[in-house]
């Protein structure tokens, strides 16, 4: 049986990068997937791409700082499917700049995407889940919630915000495993995503932090995704408040 067996899962930031390849995986193991972004051209080739394996897959615009498009969203899967299983808080930007040089709508814009989107997401669906009386959250954080340098690409706002996000996640695995809510985060290291590209860095010199410790690699998105798999599936009952780390060994060098 399929892992994830008709399971509703609602995926942010999942039209490209490893919110899209979470979302392939989630719906080649049976779930019924919500894919949500802010692009509406890239969640329609998203949607087009998942559904030619005849899984079931909406997509939804998501703000993931807006309330209002939060309480949409939920309103929307919840009276087409009842419920919903699962949330992977994956949405997330980055901007490489230093604590000093940071402006302060800069570090606004990161914390509101970054952290509050992670609490706003999890503050509308825990809800439903306790409905439920089930659900498990992944929220995807980063090496730089742990360590800096080459980790956080020289973000303070970056680290701020995705160390936000490993603490919020042990806070809610606290509060709601009374509700069997199982809520983890992952922590990927260097992944070469479109979050990378954009900044003009090729692949090969997106690997180069790592290539004097690890073999000359650089991670992909489905790496992630499997994990995030794992967490979400009930493979993991027994897990919840932990930090997943996957960085091909950065960490333990």
């Amino acid at each position: 049986m399929p892992r994830l067996n008709s399971k509703v899962a609602v995926i942010t930031g999942a039209a490209s990068g490893i919110g899209l390849a979470t979302a392939h995986i989630f719906a080649a193991e049976g779930a019924k997937v919500v894919v949500t972004d802010v692009s509406q051209d890239a969640l329609g080739r998203a949607v087009e791409e998942i559904s030619a394996s005849g899984t079931e897959v909406i997509a939804h615009m998501l703000d993931v700082s807006s309330p209002e498009d939060w309480k949409r969203v939920i309103a929307d899967v919840t009276a087409l499917w009842g419920t919903i299983d699962i949330l992977v808080n994956n949405a997330g930007i980055a901007l490489p700049k230093g604590l000093l040089d940071t402006e302060l709508d800069e570090w606004n814009k990161v914390l509101a995407i970054n952290a509050t989107g992670t609490w706003l997401g999890m503050k509308n669906v825990i809800p439903v889940m306790q409905a439920a009386g089930r659900g498990a959250i992944v929220n995807v954080s980063s090496l730089a919630a742990i360590i800096s340098g080459p980790a956080d690409g020289g973000g303070a706002a970056y680290s701020a915000s995705k160390g936000a996000v490993r603490s919020l996640t042990k806070h809610a695995a606290n509060y709601f495993a009374a509700d069997s809510i199982r809520v983890n985060s992952v922590h990927p290291g260097p992944i070469y995503t479109s979050l990378i590209k954009n900044y003009g860095i090729t692949k090969e010199e997106a690997a180069d932090p790592v290539n004097s410790v690890l073999p000359p690699h650089i991670g992909e998105s489905s790496d992630i995704a499997y994990g995030i798999l794992y967490l979400a599936s009930d493979e993991a009952k027994f897990v919840t408040g932990e930090e997943l780390i996957i960085d091909g060994g950065y960490v333990a060098h």
